[in-house]
């Protein structure tokens, strides 16, 4: 979880913050074994602050959900679905949209927009949507586009069908 940072500067981190309760520390021979102090006061908004990806992923269901046309599918693709991302980040995901909606449907352009704005209202990050048809994305899959390899290696579905089951049919 600490991704790019160097083991002494993230064991500085963990003293300071055993010093302050919030981590337990205990010493096993040359090493040590930190633990969250559950018991602590900020514990639980570091258990927030930890699962904010996958609150984000859920909020973003329940948004679709709200829907009058239903997607297809919905993914997260990228850097938020590794878990790699930083403030500088997009938030990259694919709608799949069913073969008779059209992209300028008056209806569905206002949900894609409408969630576009939620995601940056709840994370401040830009958020990038590919809105593909069933039909597009069957294309997308024949001309082998670079983007299939990236959602084959890190999308994770929030909403609809698996992304697997699409591409195979596709």
């Amino acid at each position: 979880m600490t991704g790019r940072r160097s083991h002494s500067g993230v064991l500085d981190v963990l003293h300071r913050l055993s010093e302050h309760g919030l981590v337990k520390r205990v010493q096993l021979n040359r090493g040590y074994l930190f633990t969250l102090n559950r018991d602590h006061l900020a514990a639980e908004a570091v258990d927030l602050l930890m699962n904010l990806r996958i609150k984000l992923f859920q909020s973003i269901q329940g948004e679709i959900a709200k829907w009058e046309i239903d997607p297809v599918h919905a993914s997260v693709y990228g850097s938020t679905a590794r878990g790699d991302g930083d403030t500088d980040s997009d938030i990259d995901l694919l709608i799949v949209r069913p073969a008779q909606i059209a992209l300028d449907e008056q209806r569905w352009q206002a949900q894609v927009d409408g969630l576009r704005e939620q995601i940056e209202a709840w994370t401040g990050n830009r958020t990038s949507i590919a809105d593909v048809s069933e039909p597009e994305l069957a294309k997308l899959r024949r001309q082998k586009r670079p983007i299939i390899g990236e959602l084959g290696a890190d999308a994770i579905t929030v909403f609809g069908s698996a992304l697997t089951a699409l591409l195979e049919a596709a």
